[in-house]
């Protein structure tokens, strides 16, 4: 039984591939986008706006919901999604420190 790949790494490190996870598809940078626009929506109003069924629009916000970018408030029979602006003050801290490290390394 080896070691978990992401015990070798830090706590910062594993921190920003979970915020990179959450961004590396299309459909999840569109609804970050139109939920800062629109500050909160129903699944529903994403399906209207998005390209894709319900079912995988709902899949795209369970992996934003799971790496705490967004969060969900239940209003019976639905859930009206919305940014969790303290982990994205957190994303954007970690993703512009790193962007800045990189700058400052590259040739």
């Amino acid at each position: 039984m080896g070691i978990s790949k992401t015990s070798a790494f830090s706590a910062r490190q594993n921190e920003i591939a979970t915020f990179a996870r959450a961004f590396a598809h299309p459909a999840r940078v569109a609804i970050v986008e139109h939920l800062l626009r629109h500050k909160s929506c129903m699944c529903g109003e994403l399906v209207e706006v998005l390209p894709l069924s319900q079912s995988t629009v709902s899949q795209h916000l369970k992996e934003l919901k799971k790496a705490g970018i967004i969060k969900g408030n239940v209003e019976p029979p639905r859930v009206c999604y919305c940014i969790d602006k303290q982990v994205w003050e957190r994303a954007n801290t970690l993703l512009s420190d790193l962007m800045q490290q990189l700058q400052s390394g590259c040739c």
